[in-house]
């Protein structure tokens, strides 16, 4: 007799958040990597001083990297249920849109600019914010969170 398994992806937002938390781990890492990182050896720890570029486009510094790589590892954890899914994307969007709005609001030349952002990444922050919020409304529709 043969048993019917669930597919190993899950459900369609826990593939999702999957490979959301895979790419943030990707990006993560590829910013530790001089060459595919331009200007390597200004980077810095954190602040607007770190002259390193992912892509030589997206500002990044140790701590910028190291958000990747938890946020990454935040994914890939919580796409192991639909509702840690869901969360991961609505809640991790929220972040980015906070972030986007952050990059807005500061100067990007003064202290407070520790992440540190630049325009292309408060253009991706908010493309990645709606991204984000789009696939976990849209890809839980019609599925009600099961009770612990």
């Amino acid at each position: 007799m043969a048993t019917r398994r669930k597919p190993a992806a899950g459900s369609p937002v826990q593939l999702a958040a999957r490979v959301v938390g895979a790419v943030f781990l990707l990006v993560g890492v590829l910013g530790f990597i001089p060459g595919i990182t331009t200007h390597y050896g200004d980077l810095g720890v954190a602040g607007h001083q770190s002259g390193a570029m992912l892509l030589g486009v997206f500002q990044v510094s140790v701590l910028h990297n190291v958000v990747h790589l938890l946020f990454g590892v935040a994914g890939l954890l919580l796409a192991r249920s639909w509702a840690g899914a869901r969360g991961y994307l609505i809640g991790g969007g929220l972040v980015y849109l906070l972030l986007w709005l952050y990059g807005l609001l500061i100067d990007q030349n003064s202290a407070a600019n520790v992440v540190p952002v630049n325009t292309a990444d408060n253009w991706l922050h908010l493309f990645l914010g709606l991204g984000m919020i789009a696939m976990g409304y849209l890809l839980s529709r019609g599925r009600v969170a099961a009770p612990h």
